[in-house]
């Protein structure tokens, strides 16, 4: 089997479960609360919440749902698992921003970031933030995004050029069309 064959299946695998993570249908048991307090292993309640409040305030979207970034908090919890250097940088990062950070109100949250901004533990939760969040289905559903396009015939016959969430352009607001620059 081909490099190239393995790859489109691991695509064509991904993107039915990013259907399936979507509409939380059979995996919804696994994003309650409950199910999220149960799993965090490396973390206390109070670094767990202090985790999911500092990627929320590093990546504020009002109307996305609470389990995206809990999601996020989960990769984080695994990659730490089993690394005592890496548990030590983001349990010390997260008992430095102390117990309240997650009541506290925004603007105090984005202070407290700024003041440690260039640091290897906010760089670290920053990354992972933006990999984990902004790849996740959730985040898809959320922000409209339809997935790959390989498996369902490519953007070129999907009408990749279909516009239809911007108004249209008038003709003489369009430009120029070089089809007609040579008539």
């Amino acid at each position: 089997m081909s490099a190239n064959l393995q790859r489109r299946q691991f695509i064509s695998l991904s993107t039915v479960l990013a259907g399936l993570v979507a509409t939380a249908g059979p995996l919804a048991p696994f994003l309650s609360e409950e199910a999220w307090a149960r799993e965090v292993r490396s973390l206390n309640d109070a670094q767990a919440a202090t985790l999911v409040a500092m990627m929320r305030t590093i990546a504020p979207h009002d109307g996305l749902e609470e389990e995206a970034y809990r999601l996020v908090s989960r990769a984080v919890e695994s990659m730490i698992g089993g690394d005592e250097g890496l548990r030590a940088l983001v349990g010390g990062g997260l008992d430095a921003l102390g117990p309240h950070f997650a009541s506290q109100a925004e603007p105090e949250r984005v202070a407290a970031l700024r003041a440690i901004q260039d640091g290897p533990f906010f760089k670290f939760v920053r990354v992972q933030t933006l990999f984990n969040l902004y790849g996740s289905p959730i985040a898809y559903a959320h922000f409209g995004y339809e997935g790959e396009a390989f498996s369902k015939g490519g953007y070129l016959t999907r009408g990749f050029d279909s516009l239809d969430w911007l108004p249209d352009v008038p003709l003489e607001d369009s430009g120029p069309n070089p089809a007609r620059a040579g008539r």
